[in-house]
């Protein structure tokens, strides 16, 4: 059984039984908290983990294909890589452009396009991250709410027993610890992999930026005048 500090000794279970209807609102919604960024850092890790090789195995197949056709044939096994994403819409104004012209004629329509799918990528990979910088600034201050309230109680059990002993003190005290535990608990992991997962997304934004330079340079050499 998990014990508080050692002053205190009173055992997680009897913490729970004798809180109050407050105390237990708040850990029910920093344990919400906690188990939600939880998921999504379960999630991102291995969306951007398949993402990685998804992309380094798209890239050295682009790179050797002898034409846009080439790749197009061959994306859907690495659908899951934002790099792919890139390239569909890029050789979609390639086509364009070339069925309507016989060439490829407005590079700049070509750049735009490009960056859409970038913007639109980089959306993808950014969904739910804002519930971490939610999770991550927000569950100190419920915690220390359910610590301010503990103290609370604390002082008004000690009114109440007319006398300064430990046990008119402990439960208020230990809901007080125990709210800001969870409250840190909460926030901790969900501001590290916070920043963690916002490298990872530039990192990749960047690697879709030089994608983009890449296919504009295979597109001009294969269709340009």
């Amino acid at each position: 059984m998990f014990f508080l500090p050692p002053l205190l000794q009173v055992s997680l279970w009897e913490l729970l039984s004798q809180a109050k209807p407050i105390p237990i609102a708040t850990m029910v919604i920093l344990v919400i908290f906690s188990v939600a960024a939880w998921a999504i850092v379960f999630s991102k890790w291995n969306v951007f983990r398949k993402a990685r090789i998804a992309n380094h195995q798209f890239l050295r197949a682009f790179r050797k294909a002898n034409g846009l056709e080439a790749v197009a044939l061959a994306v859907e096994q690495f659908r899951i890589s934002p790099l792919v994403t890139v390239f569909d819409f890029g050789y979609e104004e390639v086509e364009r452009q070339v069925a309507a012209r016989g060439t490829l004629m407005n590079k700049l329509a070509l750049e735009r396009t490009l960056q859409l799918a970038i913007s639109e990528e980089l959306t993808k990979l950014e969904r739910n991250m804002n519930w971490l910088a939610t999770t991550a600034t927000v569950s100190p201050f419920i915690g220390l709410f359910g610590t301010v309230w503990g103290i609370i109680d604390a002082f008004s059990a000690l009114g109440l027993a007319g006398s300064a002993t430990l046990r008119a003190v402990a439960p208020g005290l230990s809901e007080a610890l125990f709210a800001t535990a969870m409250g840190l608990l909460a926030a901790i992991p969900a501001a590290i992999f916070y920043n963690y997962f916002g490298h990872v997304i530039r990192e990749m934004g960047a690697r879709m930026e030089d994608f983009s330079l890449e296919f504009m340079n295979f597109a001009e050499r294969s269709f340009g005048d």
